[in-house]
């Protein structure tokens, strides 16, 4: 027993060192943290209540744009917006889903665009593009999340009789 106990002791002190590690300080984990999230792209992206059955996200992510982009032609092709401006087949539209859920849509234009009268086109899709369906906003980290994106709106004419 005498010959282990300075063999013990030896051990002791020097196993000491394999307990001590260096803990990271609070903001080496939060820089690490911060430059590991891809900020630009979400987690969930927004969805209608068709799309939430579907469980693969690139699908999901399309049947949310094909039907929003069905839904806001159908709501402007009730108007004389492609009476108005025949030669205008297509508006862009950024959409803006916040995370209360509600909803903002703005026409994107051309800079040089002179040939529309832009405020009317505008009003017209405020007046119009109302009464959606409810929709779930983006979900980034579990926190509900801004996006926004655009959409191409093609605008049929109508037939004149």
């Amino acid at each position: 027993m005498r010959q282990f106990f300075p063999f013990f002791i030896c051990i002791l002190f020097h196993s000491c060192q394999y307990f001590e590690k260096q803990v990271p300080s609070e903001k080496e984990l939060l820089q690490k943290e911060l430059k590991s999230i891809n900020w630009k792209e979400v987690d969930e992206y927004p969805s209608l209540p068709n799309c939430e059955k579907i469980t693969d996200r690139k699908l999901r992510q399309q049947c949310f744009f094909e039907v929003m982009s069905t839904l806001i032609e159908e709501k402007l092709n009730v108007d004389t917006l492609s009476i108005l401006y025949p030669e205008l087949d297509t508006i862009e539209v950024k959409v803006t889903v916040f995370p209360n859920a509600t909803m903002k849509f703005e026409p994107q234009f051309p800079k040089d665009s002179v040939a529309y009268d832009t405020i009317k086109i505008d009003s017209i899709l405020h007046a119009r593009l109302v009464d959606f369906p409810k929709i779930n906003p983006a979900i980034k980290r579990g926190i509900p999340v801004k996006t926004q994106f655009i959409l191409p709106v093609i605008l049929k004419a109508k037939d004149e009789k």
